[in-house]
């Protein structure tokens, strides 16, 4: 059985209590948000390791969201059977895509194949000339690399995977704790200042904003 967490953002409850039912039996633990503005607000309780997306979404729409997603393995759900909108939607980010009505057996096989490549293809973040790669832990400024800590790593590829939001510092010590045991909150600061350096230094400027008694989060 499988731990992995997926969010379903569906305003539809009857589809959305069908695939949340359909999820937890085969394992999987489930989030639910009902419109694009709470899909982004449930981002910053805990990153879903997929993301089951309607298009038609009250508040922000399914495409508004995607930019939000980034990093995240996102199945789009839709009625819209068009080509180009599914070109679009893969072209924007989605790692694929499933017409309304859809097989069950068919979409918990392609649950199966994204949670299975763990980081989808072509999913490199990107910010200004950083690109950092979550699969291979490289990060290059402007196609030089740029050597990085476990700790500033971890900060980086958090800030990135959320490039429009202020990530707390109880989110930021949550999300490092579980990849590195030599960040506490006393020391946080610190690594910041050694990430902002090293990227200084590499070209990017000053790419993290300190969002005074909330965290950080990047620049513009």
């Amino acid at each position: 059985m499988s731990s992995a967490r997926i969010a379903v953002v569906d305003d539809d409850i009857y589809i959305g209590d069908m695939l949340e039912e359909l999820l937890r039996r085969e394992g999987y633990d489930v989030l639910r948000a009902y419109s694009g503005t709470e899909a982004v607000l449930l981002l910053e309780a805990g990153r879903p390791d997929l993301v089951l997306l309607d298009l038609m979404l009250p508040g922000l729409s399914g495409e508004a969201v995607l930019p939000h997603l980034a990093g995240i393995p996102v199945i789009v759900l839709s009625a819209k059977a068009g080509v180009e909108d599914k070109v679009e939607l893969l072209l924007s980010g989605a790692a694929d895509y499933l017409t309304k009505p859809f097989d069950t057996r068919e979409l918990l096989a392609r649950i199966a194949v994204q949670l299975r490549r763990g980081t989808p293809q072509g999913s490199l973040l990107r910010h200004k000339g950083i690109v950092l790669d979550p699969e291979s832990r490289e990060v290059a400024v402007d196609g030089e690399a740029v050597r990085l800590t476990r700790t500033e790593f971890g900060i980086l590829k958090l800030l990135m995977q959320n490039p429009k939001q202020v990530i707390p510092k109880s989110r930021l010590l949550d999300q490092l704790s579980a990849e590195t045991p030599d960040c506490a909150e006393s020391s946080l600061k610190v690594h910041v200042s050694n990430l902002r350096r090293k990227l200084r230094e590499a070209g990017a400027g000053e790419c993290i904003e300190a969002v005074w008694g909330i965290g950080f989060k990047l620049a513009e």
